[in-house]
Formats: structure tokens, C-alpha cells, sequence
């Protein structure tokens, strides 16, 4: 057994820091979803104008991923993270300022904003794990900072609740409060922050456990962002990141589906939205535990990764039946299953980036697939505030129909575009074994 007083674990203060960043990062995004019904209310939206604001924060982040990603390859990540976090941090706090007389337009530039700088955690985070993590233990790593997106989620509906009155007084001060908390951070991050090669607090035991299933160290030369375009394991990755359009879903219009079904209003929405957000965390966790469990059972990375991804898949499925509930709780505990399947899918397939792109690529390649997955959330926007206007809230039943059914399709062709993942080289060539 691996004694990890001898080791060391400063790679663990480093995972904290990327938890604090996330919960910031998916508070600041979490916040408009809900406070949506009440918005609606004061600013006279229609669900096609909700829709446009959140497809403008999607546009900027499928750009966002495709910029941020190159750019924390080539900045580092240290620099491109901290360049990411206040980027973000600045247009979070403009939302404040928005006005009645232009009210679409104002939140739909704030959130463009806001998602352009928010493309860059995730790109960030997975790389930060590659450095810092052998293979063996980053889908947990990746479970527990990608938990961190639930506590953001969590956190929203509390804050809000508290400080928020029901016909909406009050409701800029939310959007102030993460510009503190991203403050913090940045120091935080400058002072701790340093490649385990180079780091102070790194144990010569700590470095080795590192990269104890590494291929080697690898060379400072960077790779264009276009050298990655025309690998299949690029685009599996991209596809399995379709998904993250039913995340958004749950993220951006679960409050609005359950105050159009159920009468839930923004005092009464942090139950039910703790049980969806708690039980994701959980899902993310032990996800993340899963495929290192089998994988310290002597199974390969590809069989691991795959089967917890289907485990995933057949744990989402129920939420089918969500529109077609009169039970409220039976409805908040299927999309709390689906949440925690999808998070245990979401830290699974970042994992699989790391797995098979060496370190200087993976933000990139992170980038790509995020930016897919946000065009697949535009269109799922676009096509949702368009049926609700016209045919009520029978447009969600087609919406949880997709959110419950796409993991295994979407699972199926991933396997065909990566049936073995083996792993790239610094060159992105096979390495054969």
C-alpha cells in the first residue's frame, strides 16, 4: 500500500484550488437560471428571449473554448487560467449594471462575456490534472473538481433566495459577489501555483508518483492547435461532449421547467435544486472513483473508461419519464439521477483527453470538444424557446426524451471513432506497445 505521508500531497492543495475556481465559475453561471421566472416577470422576456440571452452566452463559449484552449496551451497554465478567471469575473459583475429599457441586450452581452471567459476552466483544469496526477488517479481528481460545478449550482439558489426579493429587489447584488471571490483566487493561485518539476513543496517521492505512468518528460516545443484537427481521438472526445447541452439544460432552464410545471418561485427552488445538485456531486465523486477502481483491478484504460461510461449511460436513462410526472420529487429525484450520471460521464470523458494527448495538447483538445458541446447547447436552446412559444410545456417532454436517451447513441459511436485509445506521443504518433 502506497504510504502518502512519504509521497507527500501537494498535488491536493492544487486540486483545491481548481474546486474553488469551478464552484466560483458555475456560480457565475448558475445564477441567471435561477433567477429566470423572476426576470421574466420583471423584464417582460419571452421564453425566446431567455433563449437568445443563453445562446449568446453559448456562442461566446464555443469561441471562447476554441480560443482558450490554444491560448493556455501557449501561456501556460498559470498565465491562461488567470487570464480566463478575470475575464469572466469582469463581465459576471457588468450583469449588474443592465438596465429595463435594454434588458435583452444587455444580459445577452453580459453573458457573452462572461462565456467567453468561462471557457477557459476547463481547458485549464485538465491540464492542471495532467501535470499533476498519473493516469491512474485523474478521473477521481477530475470527479472532485468537476463536483465543484454542483456546488456552484448548489450555492446560486441559497444566495439568491437570501438576498433576492420575490419581485426581483435586489437582484444585482448575486452578480457582485463572485468579483471577491475571484479575487482571492488569483493571489491564491500566484502564490501556490508552480509546475510539480519546479515546485518547492514537491517531494522528489510526490514528483515520481506523479509520473510514475507517464511516457516520459516531455519537450517545451509547442504544437500548433491545428495539428490536433484531424485525429479521431479529437473528435470521439468532441462528440461525447454533446452531452454538456443536457447539462445546460438542467443548468439553465430546470428552474423555469419546474416553476412551469410544479409552481416553484426563487424562494422555494433551493430544495429541490440542493437534491438535483447533491446527488450530481455524489455522481461525480464516485465516477470518478470507478474507472481507477478497475483500473487498479488490472483492467486497461479503455476497458475501464468505457464501461463506467456506459454504467453513466443506463443510470441517465430514466429521466425519459420526467415530463410525464405529476410528482414533483419523483421529478427532482430522476433529473438527480441523470445529473449524477452525467457528472460521472463529464469527469470520464475529460479523463480520456489526458489518457491519449500528451500534456501540451490537451487544452486544446479540451477547447475543441467544449466548443461542439456548446454549439450543441445553442441549437438545444434555440429549438426548446421555440417550442415552448408555440406549444407549451409539451416541449419538454421531447427534451428530457433526448436528454435520457443520447449517452448510449452517443457512447456507441465513440467506441467506433477510439475502439482501442492508444495513447499519442509529444508528436501525436501511436505509441505501439
Amino acid at each position: 500500500m502506497i504510504d502518502s505521508k512519504k509521497i507527500g500531497n501537494y498535488r491536493y492543495r492544487i486540486l483545491a484550488l481548481l474546486m474553488f475556481a469551478t464552484t466560483i465559475n458555475y456560480f457565475d453561471r448558475s445564477i441567471i437560471g435561477v433567477m429566470a421566472p423572476t426576470l421574466e416577470k420583471m423584464f417582460g422576456w419571452t421564453n425566446k428571449d431567455y433563449a437568445n440571452i443563453m445562446i449568446a452566452f453559448k456562442v461566446a463559449y464555443a469561441l471562447g473554448m476554441l480560443f482558450m484552449g490554444g491560448l493556455i496551451d501557449r501561456l501556460g497554465t498559470k498565465n491562461g487560467y488567470t487570464v480566463s478567471i478575470a475575464i469572466w469575473s469582469v463581465f459576471g459583475m457588468l450583469h449588474a449594471l443592465v438596465r429595463p429599457g435594454f434588458s435583452v441586450i444587455g444580459f445577452a452581452a453580459a453573458r457573452f462575456g462572461l462565456g467567453f471567459g468561462e471557457a477557459g476552466n476547463f481547458p485549464a483544469a485538465i491540464k492542471t490534472t495532467a501535470e499533476w496526477f498519473p493516469k491512474k488517479d485523474r478521473a477521481f481528481a477530475t470527479g472532485l473538481f468537476n463536483a465543484a460545478t454542483s456546488i456552484g449550482a448548489i450555492a446560486a439558489p441559497f444566495v439568491v433566495g437570501w438576498i433576492v426579493h420575490e419581485d426581483g429587489e435586489n437582484w444585482q447584488i448575486p452578480f457582485l459577489i463572485t468579483g471577491v471571490l475571484s479575487t482571492l483566487w488569483v493571489f491564491l493561485w500566484f502564490r501556490m501555483y508552480k509546475k510539480p518539476e519546479i515546485h518547492p513543496h514537491v517531494s522528489i517521492e510526490e514528483l515520481a508518483y506523479i509520473q510514475s505512468d507517464s511516457a516520459g518528460a516531455e519537450s517545451e516545443e509547442k504544437l500548433p492547435w491545428k495539428s490536433v484537427l484531424d485525429k479521431r481521438q479529437t473528435w470521439a472526445f468532441a462528440l461525447a461532449k454533446v452531452t454538456d447541452a443536457v447539462w445546460w439544460f438542467y443548468l439553465f432552464w430546470g428552474a423555469k421547467f419546474l416553476a412551469d410545471t410544479f409552481g416553484v418561485n426563487i424562494h422555494n427552488i433551493a430544495l429541490p435544486f440542493f437534491v438535483i445538485y447533491i446527488m450530481a456531486d455524489g455522481g461525480s465523486i464516485l465516477g470518478g472513483y470507478l474507472s481507477g477502481y478497475f483500473m487498479r483491478k488490472g483492467w486497461t484504460v479503455n476497458k475501464a473508461r468505457k464501461i463506467t461510461l456506459l454504467i453513466c449511460a443506463l443510470i441517465i436513462l430514466p429521466v425519459c419519464f420526467v415530463a410525464i410526472t405529476d410528482s414533483k420529487w419523483l421529478a427532482i429525484f430522476l433529473i438527480g439521477f441523470a445529473a449524477a450520471g452525467h457528472q460521472a460521464w463529464s469527469a470520464n470523458i475529460f479523463t480520456l483527453v489526458s489518457d491519449v494527448f500528451p500534456k501540451k495538447a490537451t487544452a486544446s483538445v479540451v477547447g475543441i470538444g467544449g466548443m461542439v458541446g456548446a454549439v450543441a447547447g445553442i441549437v438545444a436552446d434555440y429549438a426548446l424557446g421555440s417550442v415552448l412559444d408555440s406549444a407549451g410545456n409539451s416541449g419538454y417532454f421531447w427534451a428530457f426524451m433526448i436528454a435520457g436517451s443520447c449517452y448510449l447513441i452517443i457512447l456507441g459511436f465513440v467506441h467506433l471513432l477510439m475502439p482501442h485509445m492508444t495513447p499519442l506521443d509529444e508528436n501525436l504518433k501511436p505509441i505501439l506497445k
